[in-house]
């Protein structure tokens, strides 16, 4: 139970990150630069995201 505990926190964790990243990103550029940034940053996330939810999804049954 523990170690689920720890797995899901590590999770979350690992999803801020991801979310901090596109903001390190895409904060502070300029308009003509956010627009060629902002594309991939959000790719790099969203597959990070889907990354993390697979993870999650995978930790669900094993608690069950």
């Amino acid at each position: 139970m523990v170690a689920m505990r720890e797995a899901e926190e590590l999770l979350l964790i690992e999803e801020a990150d991801a979310w901090f990243e596109y903001l390190e990103v895409t904060r502070s550029q300029s308009e003509s630069r956010y627009h060629e940034v902002e594309p991939w940053a959000w790719a790099r996330l969203s597959q990070r995201l889907r990354a993390i939810e697979a993870r999650r999804a995978r930790l669900r049954p094993a608690a069950a």
